[in-house]
């Protein structure tokens, strides 16, 4: 076998460099491709959560806790595989049918989450999934057409007395692929102004570091300053999260009820 010449060595040593260079660029770019479709998906739930608390809320004289756990149903399954291995089958682990078991479990996947809070019931040490522990869900509430009267709303059935149940739900959305969760957190701290970012850039090979600063933050870019400390919070202790903040208005369907109002926003 001949051996190579001094050119192809250096070529292929070329081509090595070039490749190690690269790789990161690549691996995020698939994976950040997958953390964004997962982002989309909770996006969609995100609104569907938000009308299933406020028509909760709607029909239960404004009752927070059924608000909450009503969003945290819709959401679970953006964020916890609660159907786990193998009940995907044909037969079933119990052999009746194709996701035969899903109601129960996903079942204990709320009961494991009703508090609002991804750590369990517990709530103080590491979170179900190894990491978070905060809050799942923040729901602000108005309520349009008039104050609460106490006990409950006493010009319900008069005709023309429209109360309306205003919601803004925020999501806070755990990002959950690995070395994409890091980048594209502090990309959106910069670019919501929190924090810039001027360490080594895993986007571009030719420049060693980023100059992400967040530029000029427009006012569609600007978070509520409890949403921006919150998210600056959780990804200082490495809980990656993207604050997902929709939006649903609904007629009240039941006399509003003040002991569900003491505080307009539900408890977080």
């Amino acid at each position: 076998m001949s051996a190579r010449s001094p050119r192809e060595a250096g070529e292929s040593g070329q081509a090595l460099v070039e490749a190690a260079l690269s790789l990161p660029l690549v691996v995020f770019l698939i994976l950040g491709a997958l953390q964004l479709f997962l982002m989309m998906q909770a996006r969609v739930m995100t609104h569907y959560a938000a009308f299933r608390a406020t028509r909760a809320g709607s029909v239960a004289h404004g009752d927070c806790e059924r608000m909450t756990h009503a969003a945290i149903l819709a959401l679970i399954p953006t964020f916890h595989s609660f159907m786990g291995q193998g009940t995907g089958s044909l037969n079933g682990p119990l052999g009746r049918g194709a996701g035969s078991d899903a109601p129960r479990l996903l079942a204990e996947a709320f009961a494991a989450r009703m508090n609002n809070r991804y750590a369990g019931s517990g709530g103080a040490g590491p979170g179900l999934d190894g990491v978070h522990n905060r809050s799942i869900v923040w729901i602000l509430r108005d309520l349009a057409g008039g104050g609460v009267d106490s006990p409950e709303d006493s010009d319900f059935d008069r005709p023309g007395h429209l109360r309306r149940l205003e919601v803004q739900l925020v999501f806070w959305y755990p990002l959950r692929i690995p070395f994409a969760n890091w980048v594209m957190s502090r990309m959106f701290l910069a670019h919501f102004g929190l924090r810039p970012y001027t360490d080594a850039n895993p986007l571009l090979v030719a420049e060693r570091n980023a100059n992400w600063n967040g530029g000029e933050v427009t006012p569609s870019h600007v978070l509520d300053g409890e949403l921006a400390a919150e998210l600056a919070d959780r990804v200082n202790a490495r809980q990656y999260v993207f604050p997902i903040i929709t939006t649903f208005t609904m007629r009240m369907m039941t006399p509003v009820k003040s002991r569900f109002f003491a505080t307009m926003n539900c408890p977080r």
